[in-house]
């Protein structure tokens, strides 16, 4: 389905809100049949290669805690919900392609790969559950599950999960499948809808407590680094440099400065040591 994504975005150039796709069942269709097998294996449908791990999933959590089979089970239906929505928003509902855009089938170099991994996503669970279980029996003291088979086993608990799975369906084909998707992020004071188009505040959680204070430590390392380190080679060098600059003044090359240079050395020395005599 990630390969299937990659090739809906190559196909729009490279735009990727979905609230822009739509009747991309028509101008797709390699990219339509394959993203409907990764579909119904998702959701759980019947013998695709989802419905065997995510009932056996199920069925695990309900006998190890109810509360964990209730929960599984509603991740299943939400499950069902919003790859529903997915698939109206791309490719059943109307087209709402932008200006500029024109949707085209990807090259071979995209859709081959779709096709060798749509087909196993049929077959590979009703292979795998019959096969597996009994390759696994060693490692499980040699006992074979009962629902080591290709057919689907039908249990209480498969078909609650089918209940749901359907009713997230049809939930989400009454919303996206009857009316019309806007092009635009309606506005709505739905507070769980606003907390989910904000990625339930994620990111403004890592801006808050994680990238904000760091560019805060960052910048004062930054200025810590220019106005003491490099301030105080920069001072030192300065220094040098004045102080050089000072006594090269008084090797000027000439004689007569040099004398009055040794005049007032000897001035001040005498004054020194009448001072001194004097205190």
């Amino acid at each position: 389905m990630f390969l299937g994504a990659g090739s809906v975005m190559h196909g729009m150039n490279d735009d990727v809100n979905m609230r822009h796709y739509g009747g991309l069942s028509k101008v797709m269709k390699i990219t339509y049949y394959t993203f409907l097998m990764g579909y119904l294996a998702i959701i759980g449908t019947p013998f695709f290669s989802g419905f065997y791990s995510k009932d056996s999933i199920i069925e695990a959590a309900w006998e190890k805690q109810p509360v964990l089979g209730a929960l599984a089970l509603i991740a299943a239906g939400i499950t069902a919900f919003y790859m529903t929505r997915l698939m109206f928003m791309t490719f059943w509902s109307r087209k709402r392609w932008q200006a500029g855009v024109h949707p085209h089938e990807s090259p071979a170099v995209m859709w081959v790969p779709l096709v060798l991994l749509a087909i196993p996503s049929v077959i590979a669970g009703m292979v795998m559950n019959a096969w597996i279980a009994g390759w696994l029996a060693p490692a499980v003291n040699g006992e074979v599950p009962a629902n080591a088979s290709w057919l689907p086993s039908i249990t209480p608990v498969s078909l609650v999960t089918l209940v749901v799975i359907i009713a997230g369906v049809g939930i989400a084909y009454l919303i996206f499948g009857r009316t019309a998707i806007p092009e635009s992020v309606p506005w709505t004071r739905n507070v769980f809808t606003i907390i989910g188009r904000h990625d339930l505040y994620g990111d403004a959680f890592n801006e808050a407590v994680f990238m904000k204070p760091g560019e805060a430590l960052t910048r004062g390392v930054v200025a810590l680094d220019t106005g003491v380190v490099d301030g105080a080679v920069r001072g030192s060098s300065a220094l040098t440099l004045g102080l050089g600059g000072g006594l090269r003044k008084l090797q000027n090359g000439y004689v007569r400065s040099y004398g009055l240079t040794m005049i007032v050395g000897v001035v001040v020395l005498g004054l020194a040591f009448v001072i001194g005599r004097l205190v």
